[in-house]
């Protein structure tokens, strides 16, 4: 077939006109995959391009780089895919050598809608999305439900009465499809999502209430980022709503979330073991509710029990002799009980400072140990410049949609997002290099990323290493917090002692350490092997600090297809719980439905933690 875009073409239309790049280019998409050219398709991609694919063409989370990806990932799917209609969603725009358009298509399956960016008429990045099941809709909008049956109808039932019947039957006399272990953010975005696709879901807790994961942390415990990036999926936050909500907020709005979205929500519920049965490709899941044994048979099992879920506990000699207390930073309490008393808190991250500040503003002596370099950011820079042109109150004036500003987000494929975080924390440190001096001056040891990118990067490489400043900082610059560098050696009965030989005397040790990989729960609850075939959770391979290569380019095994069949991982910060629990909802969706699901380029495994 002839060719109807030369992509070297530049001067097929005006310098001026995007909006006829963008149709030309898209036309000229359409018509290569329709003929099934994928040759053809590949050419229209720059020497360096991206495309990303959430679930669309891939049923993966996937991105594939230069043409000879574009090929390989057209030609393993587009027979099954027929991607058709590709359109633009809105004007396109140009800036700087660069078209960007909003676009929707469909496929075979369902509804898409993505991102492209231009430059000398070739795709440099692609976004395609699947949002939507054809057939399988969420009732939203004009499908919404009557909610009333007008007229008379012998025993009737209510809206209670089905409700009160599904809590009494589901888990016992009929199973559920999906069962999610864990009820946090997480557990409770994805469970929304797939009772809007009428999936039927159990949502486990160990703890009695929806929110009591963030009741139980210390008590000044606060969102570190900002309410427009932190809206769950369907109900957003009030418009009054504070820019950083307390814990004990959040934990109330995730119990009434859970409620008003009608979850089956099982608190009190502890997971014991698991097994999968290929042969009848269910899961048998024994849980404690309540303290009564019941098994489980869902056919997927869903992990949602965090990034930052399984603690990592230093094992250090003296331990079992030291006189005071200790606990990881998922168990502090708070600062009431340690007015006055000497405390060390190991390690230099978020919780770290947090539970810092809280003990130095109740009368404490607080002591930080700094075993390895920490990247501060201060919140306001990082809302103004990092946030700022997303999520924020500017942005949704005008016209900056949480979906939309979500699909911005993941429209930069990891290879180059350090690219454009770099001028942003350029700018951080320029616009507040008196408070780095003076951190530095205290003895901290601080850092920007090993390519300078900041926060963000540190957080989908590592989840570690970072601390968002919203005042303790500034305990540690000025001295009123104490700073030692170094590794811990072992304690005695009142004190920590350092490698060098420093001696800290303690009333309280806090082992603000980190979290281990999420495949830790599968370990724990289904098998070693298990984890260790599914591999390590979290990073994309970027050969950074706790993110070992090979390049990988996604997120390793989080909210797509693992090596162990119909096992799932699921969670991140509030805006990935949000966005991502979408595109598992689906794929768990299309599973129970029926619908093919060919996975493109299944995680491999590298490292199993």
């Amino acid at each position: 077939m002839t060719q109807t875009l030369d992509p070297t073409d530049t001067q097929s239309t005006p310098a001026d006109d995007p909006a006829g790049r963008v149709s030309a280019w898209l036309e000229a998409f359409q018509s290569a995959l329709t003929a099934r050219d994928v040759d053809r398709a590949a050419e229209l991609f720059a020497p360096t391009c991206f495309w990303r694919d959430l679930i669309a063409f891939s049923w993966n989370i996937t991105t594939v780089e230069g043409p000879d990806g574009v090929r390989d990932l057209l030609r393993s799917t587009l027979d099954t895919t027929d991607p058709r209609g590709f359109r633009a969603a809105e004007p396109p725009a140009g800036t700087d050598g660069v078209d960007e358009a909003w676009i929707e298509f469909e496929t075979a399956v369902g509804r898409g809608r993505g991102h492209l960016r231009l430059t000398d008429g070739r795709a440099w990045t692609l976004l395609t999305t699947l949002y939507e099941l054809t057939g399988h809709e969420e009732p939203a909008r004009d499908r919404r439900p009557k909610g009333a049956e007008h007229g008379a109808q012998r025993e009737r039932l209510t809206w209670l009465d089905r409700r009160e019947q599904e809590a009494r039957e589901l888990g016992y006399a009929t199973q559920p499809y999906v069962l999610v272990v864990g009820g946090g953010q997480g557990g409770i975005a994805l469970g929304a999502r797939l009772r809007q696709l009428d999936v039927p879901t159990i949502v486990i807790d160990k703890h009695p209430r929806p929110g009591d994961q963030w009741r139980s942390r210390y008590k000044s415990l606060c969102l570190h980022d900002p309410v427009w990036y932190d809206h769950l999926p369907y109900i957003k936050f009030p418009d009054n709503w504070p820019v950083f909500a307390p814990k004990d907020k959040i934990a109330d709005w995730l119990e009434s979330y859970t409620r008003v979205m009608e979850l089956n929500y099982w608190g009190n519920t502890r997971a014991l073991s698991a097994s999968y049965d290929e042969a009848t490709g269910e899961w048998t899941v024994t849980v404690e509710r309540d303290g009564t044994p019941v098994v489980l048979r869902p056919k997927q099992l869903v992990l949602a029990t965090g990034v930052s879920g399984k603690p990592n506990v230093p094992v250090l000699p003296g331990q079992d002799v030291f006189r005071g207390d200790q606990h990881h930073s998922s168990a502090h309490p708070g600062p009431d009980a340690y007015r006055g008393k000497k405390c060390v808190v190991i390690g230099s991250n978020n919780s770290a400072f947090d539970i810092c500040g809280a003990l130095w503003e109740n009368g404490a002596d607080v002591t930080m140990v700094q075993r390895s370099s920490t990247h501060i950011v201060r919140s306001d820079s990082l809302m103004e410049i990092g946030l700022g042109a997303l999520y924020s109150e500017q942005a949704v004036a005008s016209g900056m949609t949480t979906e939309k500003a979500d699909l911005v987000f993941a429209s930069l494929p990891y290879r180059i997002m350090h690219e454009f975080q770099i001028p942003l924390y350029d700018q951080m440190r320029e616009r507040d290099a008196d408070f780095y001096q003076r951190l530095e001056e205290s003895g901290f040891d601080h850092d920007w990323g090993e390519d300078g990118s900041g926060l963000f990067m540190k957080y989908l490489r590592r989840g570690s290493g970072y601390y968002i400043d919203v005042g303790a900082a500034e305990l540690v610059a000025n001295g009123d917090v104490a700073l030692v560098r170094g590794q811990v050696d072992h304690l005695t009965e009142d004190s920590v002692v350092l490698a060098d030989g420093t001696v800290l005397p303690a009333d309280l040790v806090v082992y603000a350490t980190g979290y281990g990989s999420m495949n830790g729960w599968a370990a724990d609850l289904i098998s070693q092997e298990v984890a260790d075939r599914v591999g390590k959770v979290w990073g994309h391979g970027s050969d950074t600090i706790k993110d070992p290569g090979p390049w990988e380019g996604e997120q390793r095994n989080m909210w797509k297809p693992t090596q162990q069949q119909a096992l799932w991982f699921h969670g991140g910060n509030l805006h990935q719980s949000r966005h991502y629990s979408l595109y598992l909802a689906l794929q768990l969706k299309a599973r129970q439905a029926g619908i093919p699901t060919p996975v493109y380029r299944l995680q491999e495994v590298h490292h199993t933690s």
